[in-house]
C-alpha cells in the first residue's frame, strides 16, 4: 500500500523563496525533478538512477510532487501497461533552477570520491547551460566512458534525455567526464576541446559548425 500524503510542511514565511522551499526543499525532491527532465520514468527506473533514496521516501517524494502538481502519474498503453511518472509544466519549470545550482555546485566536482555514483545523464545539466548562446539549435548527442545522453539546444525549449538521441543528432561528441565538467563549467568551450584533441566532434550542420566556432 503506498503511503499516506503527509501534511504540508511551511516555513510560514510571505517570502516568494520560502514559498518555493515550501515544495521543493526536501530532500531528494529537486533530485527527482532532474530525473523526470529525462522524460517519463518508470517508478523502478527512477529508483535505479537515485541511488541512496529508500523506497518510502521515493514513493512519499512523488506523492507529494503529484500533490503540488509537479508531476503527474500515467499508464503507458498495452502491450507496456506500466506506470511512468513525468513532470507538469509547472515541474518543467525548475530547469533554469537546477541549471543554476549545477553551477554553483559545480567547483565541488573538481575530484570524484570513490563512493560516488555517477550516470552519464548527470553532466546534462550544466552542459545545457554551458553550451547556451550558439546561435544555433539542434540535438546534440553525447558519448562519456559512463554512457551517453542528448541535450537539444536553442529553440523554445531545451532540454536533455538519457541514452541515444531518439533522432538523428546534428552533431556528436565524444569526450571523457572531466572534459564534460569544464564545459558546463565555462571553463573550456567546445572549439578549445576540439583543438587540444580532447573533444571528438562530428557533423557539418549548423550546429556542429557553431560548436567548432565556439
Amino acid at each position: 500500500m503506498p503511503p499516506a500524503p503527509r501534511p504540508r510542511r511551511s516555513y510560514d514565511q510571505y517570502c516568494a523563496a520560502a514559498r518555493a522551499l515550501d515544495t521543493v526543499g526536501d530532500r531528494w525532491t529537486l533530485l527527482i525533478v532532474r530525473e523526470l527532465l529525462v522524460g517519463p520514468r518508470r517508478y523502478t527506473d527512477l529508483h535505479a538512477d537515485l541511488p541512496g533514496v529508500s523506497t518510502d521516501v521515493l514513493a512519499s517524494r512523488l506523492k507529494d510532487m503529484e500533490r503540488e502538481a509537479l508531476a503527474t502519474r500515467r499508464r503507458l498503453p498495452p502491450p507496456s501497461a506500466a506506470y511512468v511518472y513525468e513532470l507538469t509544466e509547472r515541474g518543467r519549470e525548475l530547469l533554469p533552477v537546477l541549471q543554476a545550482l549545477a553551477a554553483w555546485g559545480a567547483p565541488a566536482l573538481q575530484e570524484r570520491a570513490p563512493t560516488d555514483a555517477v550516470r552519464a545523464h548527470w553532466f546534462a545539466l550544466p552542459l545545457l547551460r554551458g553550451l547556451a548562446g550558439l546561435g544555433a539549435e539542434g540535438v546534440v548527442e553525447v558519448r562519456l566512458d559512463e554512457g551517453e545522453f542528448h541535450v537539444r539546444l536553442g529553440g523554445a525549449v531545451e532540454s536533455y534525455g538519457d541514452g541515444p538521441a531518439p533522432v538523428e543528432p546534428d552533431a556528436r561528441m565524444v569526450m571523457d567526464a572531466e572534459t564534460c565538467v569544464a564545459l558546463g563549467g565555462g571553463v573550456l568551450t567546445v572549439g578549445d576541446g576540439v583543438r587540444a584533441g580532447r573533444i571528438d566532434l562530428t557533423g557539418e550542420g549548423v550546429l556542429a559548425k557553431a560548436l567548432r566556432a565556439s
